[in-house]
């Protein structure tokens, strides 16, 4: 299992919701959550053969910004 964390732009209930459709539709996250708690917005995936490249893109897609933190294996 691989966990990444990103800084986001996602910072309320609605931009949350914006954005589920595009994660839950990534075949390789397990898991994610965002801390609108948190000043980074820190958006956290859990996930077999997840990489930084494909959430940043899938993200984007969505229509937030979004920048790498870490990476965890």
């Amino acid at each position: 299992m691989k966990t990444l964390e990103f800084k986001t732009n996602i910072n309320c209930g609605g931009c949350i919701k914006s954005v589920s459709g595009f994660l839950n539709d990534v075949p390789q996250i397990e898991n994610w959550k965002v801390d609108t708690d948190n000043p980074d917005k820190i958006l956290t995936v859990t996930g077999e053969n997840i990489t930084a490249e494909i959430i940043i893109d899938t993200v984007y897609d969505a229509g937030f910004d979004i920048e790498q933190l870490t990476a965890n294996s």
